[in-house]
């Protein structure tokens, strides 16, 4: 007898492949946030310490000593519920979430270590799908711009001339906005907020450590960054650095401190005009925005964008900025400015990249074990040392 449900094909020519599995991005992201994501945010708020400095809360992050020496590591407990029944009861498909974390005691000097429960954490069914509430719902995967540097040039209507603009966007962190004014003087934007010359930063970074060991910036001096950017910015008529330059405050020298140190206290002044600008402060402000990775994150995508675009050899592991990335990207300005690079099509699909469900969610996350963060130290300063279990 005839099966009215079997599939006829009326196509001339035969299938040369079969279809691929559609869903299969869906599955390995949700794989990689299970296996990677998730102890990436460990990574990301371990240690907690109390603001005392006695407690010290310890994830399973990628200290793999420190893993192996107490056991940490996290699991998943078998679901409740089977997902036909999760459909039928209007449940949600989700597996318990176990973290085994130690709790070091400086007082004591005592680690603890237990096993604690997390809640319970939403499954990816074998169609890419979840279970929410009975409803299957699927997190649609977004194309967005790659974390990166892009360049871009406005025509100068008086002159003719290309002036050009820089982003620097990062994963996660503090947006940079460069731009090239008529004057052919650079501006920065720092995370949305004031504009100053570009000089400045360049100046504050020497009184910095980025973590690396090229140290590029010294002194912050003028001559040091007229001969660090002399290579490219060698036109006459149109000398950006020096313009830059003219641009800024008169550097009054007191209490011995140096260029790059009043230059650190400006940066700071500029970005935080209530607080007290002390050395201490700008320099924890700078370092905090730039170069914590609890703050600031490039991303692989980003860190491989870059070194690329700038023409850098910066391990991908190296998620933070550092200074060679800014004194290279300026360089790439000056170079447009003068003609002699192209400015990115920032329409071109090469400038983005597909979003998937992992990252997605692990980007929700990371709001909420921030929140988690703060509520535990908070937790941890109104509790005695001596009773904290």
């Amino acid at each position: 007898m005839f099966d009215r449900r079997m599939p006829k094909s009326y196509a001339r020519i035969p299938d040369v492949l079969p279809l691929p599995p559609l869903i299969e991005v869906q599955i390995k992201s949700f794989q990689w946030l299970l296996e990677e994501g998730l102890r990436e945010l460990f990574d990301e708020i371990s240690p907690i310490v109390s603001f005392n400095g006695n407690l010290e809360l310890h994830f399973p992050g990628f200290n793999e000593q420190l893993n192996r020496e107490f056991g940490l590591g996290y699991r998943f407990g078998e679901p409740k519920w089977t997902e036909e029944e999760c459909l039928e009861r209007d449940l949600t498909y989700a597996a318990p979430l176990f973290v085994k974390v130690m709790l070091y005691n400086r007082e004591l000097d005592q680690p603890m270590v237990q096993e604690i429960f997390m809640g319970d954490f939403p499954l990816m069914t074998k169609n890419g799908t979840f279970i929410i509430n009975g409803t299957e719902r699927v997190v649609v995967s977004q194309l967005i711009r790659s974390p990166g540097a892009y360049f871009d040039a406005e025509e100068d209507r008086a002159t003719g001339r290309l002036l050009c603009q820089a982003k620097l966007i990062p994963n996660r962190g503090a947006w940079m906005e460069f731009e090239t004014r008529k004057s052919d003087y650079i501006t920065l934007r720092f995370n949305r907020k004031r504009t100053f010359p570009v000089t400045i930063l360049l100046r504050a970074l020497a009184a910095v450590d980025d973590g690396t060991d090229d140290n590029i910036l010294k002194e912050g001096t003028d001559e040091e960054l007229l001969e660090l950017f002399a290579a490219v910015d060698n036109m006459p008529d149109h000398p950006f650095i020096e313009s830059t330059m003219r641009q800024e405050p008169t550097w009054h020298l007191k209490d011995g401190h140096t260029v790059a140190e009043e230059a650190l206290l400006e940066f700071f002044r500029r970005l935080r005009p209530g607080d007290p600008p002390t050395l201490d402060n700008a320099r924890d402000y700078l370092v905090s925005q730039l170069f914590d990775p609890r703050r600031y994150d490039l991303g692989k995508v980003g860190r491989y964008k870059l070194n690329q675009r700038l023409g850098l050899d910066i391990p991908l592991e190296r998620r933070t900025i550092t200074k060679l990335d800014l004194v290279k990207l300026v360089e790439h300005m000056i170079r447009i400015n003068n003609g002699v690079e192209e400015p990115d099509d920032i329409d071109h699909l090469g400038n983005r990249r597909v979003k998937t469900v992992g990252e997605l969610i692990q980007q929700r996350l990371r709001v909420g074990f921030r929140r988690m963060e703060r509520v535990i130290k908070e937790h941890m300063s109104i509790r005695d040392p001596s009773q904290v279990t």
